[in-house]
């Protein structure tokens, strides 16, 4: 609950403000740490930079490891921000309060993923002790903490531009009780439409933006069935894994006028092992498609672009020994053992995997309670994640 009483909602000085308190728990937990101010001007510059949803003026990396003298064996990594509460009166307790009752810990960040972030502590805190009885890690375990995964992944990002690798990682992201070894990738774009202004009782004489968008949106739906058709026996348990979304929509600025501009704002799914260039290029055609329905469009296309966050699609390998030995940890824990399945929302996976890094998810909590009211993760998920991810350290590591 010490994590959940910090506010750190992306991009807020919070976001900075719990890395030290994370600092504080891994060295209590026996880890040598590395927590550093991240560069932001350089690394936001650079062409492969993942993108970013809010404004941040610093922001800071942290690493713990139980030693340094080699490569580590085993990678946990957590991220400590968080979205926004929302409307407090759809709670029932305080957001950041961190309050506990009938063994259900509640509060922003409680599933996605301060528990799992705890979780990466308690399993370094354990080593730590156990070191002490004489057992000694043939290689390091490090614990990756990060911020800005909720908007693009800077702090993924930054920490392996630092150089700190791993034979191997587990995210310890809510997957109630199942194990992920891929993400679809989801890139965040922007439609500007242009309209032609004119009085609300003389609209015939102007171009509504809003009527403009239209055509475009039945172009993107069209474009969303075709992605979602067939896809990969790992998202046999959704409907719709490439999910193409609208979510803000802006037009007009007078109510008896003819709106000359419409933005719409959204997230578009990248497909499973597809380059997010070609995945942009079909959203591009799909909405210039729209002229052929609307020749105002033609001579006044609407223009796109591809702010914020831009995640990649990212998986395990396929035969990695790093699913048998998950699966291992958890039948030996008591745990049940599913199917591997991959996830529709994005992720620093993707990340790690470009980096060489074989990497799933595994972590306490349901993801139907992520960024939703009353968010909220048991004690017994925690409980049980630390124990599976403990015999998984201490197998992988030696």
């Amino acid at each position: 609950v010490t994590l959940l009483r910090v506010p750190s909602v992306s991009g807020t000085r919070a976001e900075v403000e719990v890395q030290y308190v994370v600092e504080d728990l891994l060295r209590e937990a026996g880890l040598h740490t590395d927590l550093w101010p991240i560069d932001l001007d350089e690394l936001t510059g650079r062409e492969d930079f993942p993108g970013a949803e809010v404004e941040r003026t610093e922001a800071v990396g942290l690493v713990g490891v139980t030693s340094s003298a080699a490569t580590p064996g085993l990678v946990l990594c957590g991220h400590v921000d968080v979205v926004p509460p929302g409307e407090p009166g759809d709670w029932t307790t305080d957001p950041f309060g961190g309050s506990v009752r009938d063994g259900v810990v509640f509060g922003r960040g409680a599933c996605d993923m301060k528990a799992g972030v705890a979780v990466n502590i308690a399993v370094a805190r354990t080593l730590s002790e156990l070191s002490r009885t004489g057992l000694e890690l043939a290689k390091p375990l490090a614990v990756h903490s990060v911020i800005g995964e909720e908007d693009g992944g800077l702090g993924a990002y930054a920490t392996l531009q630092r150089g700190h690798l791993g034979e191997a990682c587990v995210i310890t992201e809510p997957t109630a009780g199942e194990v992920v070894v891929a993400n679809a990738g989801a890139l965040t774009f922007r439609i500007e439409v242009p309209g032609r202004s004119a009085h609300g009782a003389l609209r015939l004489g102007g171009q509504s933006a809003v009527e403009a968008f239209w055509p475009i949106h039945r172009r993107l739906l069209a474009l969303e069935a075709e992605r979602n058709a067939g896809s990969d026996p790992l998202f046999a348990h959704t409907p719709l894994p490439y999910a193409l979304s609208i979510g803000m929509v802006h037009a007009g600025d007078w109510t008896s006028s003819v709106p000359d501009r419409l933005v719409a704002e959204g997230r578009f799914g990248v497909i499973l092992g597809e380059d997010p260039a070609a995945a942009r290029g079909a959203f591009e055609e799909a909405v210039a498609a729209a002229a052929e329905e609307l020749p105002w469009l033609a001579e006044h296309p609407a223009v796109v672009t591809w702010p914020g966050g831009q995640f990649a699609s990212g998986r395990l390998p396929a035969g990695h020994d790093l699913l048998p030995r998950t699966q291992a940890a958890l039948g030996d824990a008591g745990l049940p053992v599913h199917p591997p399945r991959g996830e529709v929302y994005g992720s620093d996976l993707r990340q790690y995997a470009a980096a060489g890094i074989p990497t799933l998810h595994y972590g306490p909590g349901d993801p139907a309670h992520a960024h939703a009211p009353d968010e909220r993760v048991t004690v017994a998920e925690l409980v049980d994640s630390a124990r599976a991810l403990l015999l998984l350290a201490i197998r992988t590591c030696g």
